[in-house]
């Protein structure tokens, strides 16, 4: 398994390394056996609020915003998608939750990767099973569940 990753930062202050979104996606999709190609671009939140309004009809900026790449024919490498993550949205949530902000960086780029690979959270019941998988692969970084206050 390799993942290939492209990451672009749009955005000004302090972002996690290029290591730590490379540990995550490997946890997130490492368990894929093939060849990974995707991009994971950090925005500021007006990027975020023209790309969230523009592709999901929602006003505002968003933490991450997925976006699945679905190739006519099949590539090697995979090339997965492009997750969208807003620096500043993802920094003010980790302060709201009392949450540690590397913690959080991980678990929006893991939940990024999960709606790439199909899994939603509209439905109670694939809402349930996404937080889940999401909760595994986040303790396996050593981090902990982060829906645990909400419950």
């Amino acid at each position: 398994m390799n993942i290939t990753l492209d990451l672009q930062n749009a955005c000004e202050g302090a972002v996690p390394s290029e290591a730590s979104f490379q540990k995550w996606l490997n946890a997130a999709l490492g368990k894929l056996d093939e060849e990974i190609e995707l991009s994971v671009r950090l925005v500021d939140a007006l990027e975020s609020a023209t790309l969230n309004e523009t592709y999901r009809n929602k006003s505002g900026p968003t933490n991450v915003l997925s976006f699945p790449f679905d190739a006519p024919v099949e590539l090697s490498p995979r090339l997965l998608g492009d997750l969208v993550m807003c620096a500043p949205i993802v920094r003010a949530e980790a302060i709201q939750q009392d949450k540690q902000e590397t913690d959080h960086w991980a678990h929006m780029a893991i939940h990024g990767c999960l709606h790439l690979l199909g899994y939603d959270h509209v439905i109670d019941n694939e809402a349930e099973a996404m937080e889940a998988l999401e909760v595994k692969i986040l303790r396996t970084l050593d981090i902990a569940d982060p829906y645990e206050a909400d419950q």
